[in-house]
């Protein structure tokens, strides 16, 4: 079963920018497209961008396109999350998931499995 470890949350001013990271384990990466997803408390976990195996798609949630960008690393079972201008409303836990290819394959934003790691926690105070 695929697992990953999160990190590189924290508290960050709004307008600011972080970078998130996570190591999958247990499985082959590469053979895999991933995303990121985010859950605030009270609210549904929502989903934050995907990145198809060999990096050639990518798609982002409408409320953080062109703030985002995912990005991937074969060799290290590494996928990332830049995060700019962020605004209070960004403020989540962040993990991450194996996701659907879809088809043609690419990616797409629906987590394959409902078991989450740990996530790393990202605060914007407003």
């Amino acid at each position: 079963q695929a697992q990953f470890v999160e990190s590189g949350g924290g508290l960050v001013q709004p307008g600011g920018s972080l970078r998130l990271s996570c190591i999958g384990y247990g499985f082959i990466m590469s053979d895999n497209a991933v995303g990121w997803f985010r859950q605030a408390p009270g609210k549904e976990r929502e989903a934050v961008a995907c990145i198809s195996r060999a990096s050639t798609v990518t798609k982002y949630g409408d409320s953080v396109r062109g703030r985002f960008t995912i990005s991937r690393d074969n060799t290290r079972s590494a996928v990332y999350l830049q995060i700019s201008d962020l605004r209070p409303e960004d403020a989540a836990q962040y993990y991450c998931s194996t996701v659907w290819p879809g088809s043609p394959p690419g990616c797409t934003l629906r987590a394959k499995s409902d078991s989450w790691g740990q996530g790393t926690q990202v605060t914007v105070p407003s």
